[in-house]
C-alpha cells in the first residue's frame, strides 16, 4: 500500500531523509504562511541566513548526526526547514559554498538560526 503524503500550500512538498521527514521553504510570503501553518506539526526546524540584515539562504547542506553517527543529510530549499523525527539531540552540520556552520537541535527548537 502506497501511503500519500499531502502537499502544503505554496508547493511545500515534505520529504524524508533517514528517520526523518522535513519541508523547506519560506521566500515568497505563501510560503512563509504555509511555513508557519505547518509548523505545529514538526518538532524541530532551522532557520538559515546570510549576513548582518539576515537575507535568506537556501542551498544549504543539512547533516543530522546523533552519538557520532550520520542520521540524515538534505539540501534545503529555501531558508527555513521543519524537521520531525525521533526524539533525541542532534548535531547539526549546515554547509553553504564551502562555509560550515554547527550546532545542536533538541525537539521543541522551532527556529534554530544558522547565520553564514
Amino acid at each position: 500500500m502506497v501511503l500519500s503524503v499531502p502537499a502544503l500550500a505554496a508547493d511545500l512538498t515534505p520529504q524524508t531523509a533517514g528517520p526523518f521527514t522535513y519541508v523547506c521553504g519560506g521566500v515568497a510570503e505563501d510560503e512563509q504562511q504555509a511555513m508557519r501553518a505547518e509548523a505545529r506539526n514538526y518538532d524541530m526546524g532551522l532557520l538559515m541566513t546570510e549576513g548582518p540584515r539576515g537575507e535568506y539562504l537556501s542551498d544549504v547542506d543539512i547533516t543530522l548526526s546523533r552519538g557520532g553517527k550520520q542520521v540524515a543529510n538534505f539540501r534545503s530549499t529555501g531558508p527555513r526547514c521543519l524537521i520531525k523525527g525521533p526524539k533525541g539531540t542532534y548535531q547539526v552540520t549546515a554547509d553553504y559554498q564551502g562555509n560550515t556552520k554547527r550546532t545542536t537541535l533538541s525537539a521543541g527548537q522551532r527556529n534554530k538560526q544558522l547565520r553564514w
